[in-house]
Order: structure tokens, then C-alpha cells, then sequence
């Protein structure tokens, strides 16, 4: 996401709805100590950045918030030969009632939304079920409970590469929130993780996600940022909500207000309402992470995945996550950190690191 820089002990000052020309952030304040990465600036509220810098509560673990959406839902199945409703249009605006078909399946909007995915959204949407000629039966969950459940959104390749065993060898002293299976079922979200490329590429790209999530997290032991503050940013974009803070939250610690917006419209969560679903929901957070890496560029020239998928190596996922906070001379140690970790997973993926390993 675009973030401004969240500190670990609190953060140099305010930041506005853009970012620096450079796509620099400030290190002013910066502590020196603390097993966790760092962050980036962010070019627009609405746009999208990167992550802060990590550390955070030893928070609990959570299960899903009553009330909050879960990935996935189960539809009621429908033959198509009189259509409830049209086809589910991305971007299109939807009022309460509206029925969509899609995945074979229908869907009845429980709140007006922009087009969010029926099987990602299930507080939007209902499983809607349809008879044969057309006329509609009702939908088969209560509406915007958030109970949801598991629906079709896509195969994970990451479960292919690593199995539940080698995860835990790979954070063997993780929190306990930062579960397998809600990494898996994030992966969900974006087929396209671990499933671009040639073998090693897509060896590759998962050794370099969880290298730097390593980094950022203490090796997945915090959830949310140890100093926290507010970080709202004046945006007439993305106003803050009331009472409501934005720090650093999750496996690459999204933060600041226009994040946790631009996260919220891509994975059909309201997290500017509810910021602390990043920090309640297992694979809400690993989908924030995974949302940065798949479609944001950070202070880099790629995203992530783009980064690692065609071979600018792991240097340029640095570079995207944080920029010159590291790269270019910025913290010699923070790379090094990164590159150890990306290392380490690499040979227990068997694959060889591949080219421009800093930046």
C-alpha cells in the first residue's frame, strides 16, 4: 500500500496524501533495535503503498470478528437456462437486491457496493438460489453476518510448494495468529502467487514474500506495530473514522488511513471502518500482506511479484516494500536481514536465489 514510514517507537511526523518525488520516506527517529522491517510512502490515499515498518503487540490470537466478512461464501446453485441476473461486472455499482450470476452460481447484493467479487465479499453479498425458470428462491445466508464460508475463489499454488510441516520449520516460534491455513486461504485471493513462471521463479517468489514478511514481523511474532498512534493522514478520500487508528498491522504492517482504504475496495473490507480486522482475522492480514505484494510498487520501479517473477531479483522487492529506508545505502543491516532469510527459504524450497540478490 502507499504508507507513510510507521516507526517502531513512533514516527517522525505527519504525512499528506502524496508522496515524496523520490519516493523516500523519512527516517528521522527511527530506532535502531527490533527484529522488524521498515515502510514506505504512498503516492496516493486511493492508489496504494507499502508496508511499515513492523513490530507490534504480541497480541493474541484471533479468530473471526462477529460480524466481519470472511473469504469466501457459498452460493445456492442455479441452472442457467432462464437467468436470475446478469453476469457479475467488476467496478459496477450494485444497490441492495441486485442478483448477479457468476461462477455458475447467483448472488443477491445485502448492501450497495462498487462491484466487489461475490465469493470475497460475503458481507455484500448473499448466495442466492434460482429455480429453473428464473424466478428466484431466496438466498441461502443471513445477510452481511459475516459467517460466510468457504466458496469458489480460486486454487492456492502456495500449498503446492510449501506444505503446513515446512511452514512451521520455516517459523517454528510464530505467533500463533499467523496460521497456515489463513495464509493458504488468502493465496485464494491471488492465484497468480507461487503460479507465475517456471519452477524456480515460483520457488522463488514464495521464499522472497515470506523472507520479507520474516523481516517485518520478528519472524512473524508481531502483529501489530509496538508504538502505536493514530496515522491519519487528511485525506477527503478516505477520511479517518472516528476513534478508529491505523497503524501498523499484519505480515508486511499496513498503515496509515489511505491503506487500509485501498486494501479494504481490493478485498472487499471495509478496513477503514474496522482497521483492526488486520490484527483479528488471520487471513484477512495475510491478504493485506499479499494484496501489497501482487498489486502495489512501493518506492520500485515493480511490484513484488513482478519483481521476482521476472527475474530483477530479490533486490527490487526490497526496493518496492522499502526504498531507499534500505536500499542505496539506507540500512546495510535491514538488507542483509532480508537477503539471510530469502536465503535460508530458497534452500529449503531447493531452489538457487537467482540473480541482484540486494539493492
Amino acid at each position: 500500500m502507499v504508507l507513510g514510514l510507521a516507526l517502531l517507537f513512533g514516527c517522525s511526523g505527519g504525512v499528506d496524501d502524496g508522496a515524496r518525488p523520490d519516493g523516500s520516506v523519512s527516517t528521522a527517529g527511527r530506532a535502531p533495535v527490533i527484529p522488524s522491517g521498515g515502510s514506505m510512502t504512498a503516492p496516493d490515499p486511493a492508489a496504494g503503498g507499502t508496508s511499515s515498518v513492523a513490530g507490534g503487540s504480541t497480541g493474541g490470537t484471533a479468530s473471526n470478528l462477529a460480524g466481519a466478512p470472511t473469504m469466501g461464501g457459498a452460493a445456492g446453485s442455479a441452472s442457467m437456462g432462464t437467468p436470475c441476473g446478469p453476469a457479475w461486472v467488476a467496478g459496477t455499482t450494485y444497490a441492495v437486491g441486485a442478483i448477479v450470476q457468476f461462477m455458475g452460481s447467483y448472488y443477491q447484493a445485502s448492501h450497495d457496493n462498487p462491484g466487489y467479487d461475490p465469493t470475497v465479499s460475503t458481507y455484500f453479498w448473499d448466495p442466492y438460489t434460482c429455480s429453473s425458470d428464473g424466478v428466484g428462491l431466496g438466498g441461502s445466508a443471513t445477510g452481511g453476518s459475516g459467517a460466510g464460508g468457504s466458496g469458489p475463489l480460486g486454487d492456492s499454488a502456495f500449498d503446492n510448494l510449501v506444505s503446513e510441516q515446512l511452514f512451521n520449520q520455516m517459523f517454528p516460534d510464530r505467533n500463533k495468529f499467523y496460521t497456515y491455513q489463513g495464509l493458504v486461504d488468502a493465496t485464494r485471493r491471488y492465484p497468480a502467487f507461487g503460479g507465475t513462471g517456471s519452477a524456480d521463479q515460483q520457488k522463488r517468489e514464495v521464499a522472497a514474500f515470506l523472507a520479507n514478511v520474516a523481516r517485518e514481523t520478528g519472524e512473524l511474532i508481531y502483529i501489530e506495530q509496538i508504538a502505536k498512534d493514530v496515522y491519519c493522514s487528511s485525506s477527503t478520500k478516505c477520511p479517518c473514522a472516528a476513534g478508529k487508528q491505523y497503524y501498523g498491522r499484519g505480515p508486511i504492517q499496513i498503515s496509515w488511513n489511505y491503506n487500509y482504504c485501498s486494501a479494504g475496495i481490493a478485498l472487499g473490507y471495509d478496513l477503514r471502518a474496522q482497521p483492526e480486522l488486520v490484527s483479528q482475522n488471520a487471513t484477512v492480514a495475510w491478504a493485506t500482506g499479499l494484496w501489497f505484494w501482487m498489486t502495489q510498487r512501493g518506492a520500485g520501479s515493480f511490484t513484488p511479484h513482478d519483481a521476482i517473477t521476472a527475474d530483477h531479483g530479490f533486490g527490487e522487492t526490497i526496493r518496492s516494500i522499502n526504498g531507499d529506508v534500505e536500499c542505496s545505502g539506507g540500512s546495510a543491516e535491514g538488507v542483509s536481514s532480508r537477503v539471510n532469510f530469502y536465503e535460508k527459504f530458497c534452500q529449503l524450497l531447493g531452489v538457487a536465489p537467482g540473480p541482484n540478490e540486494t539493492c
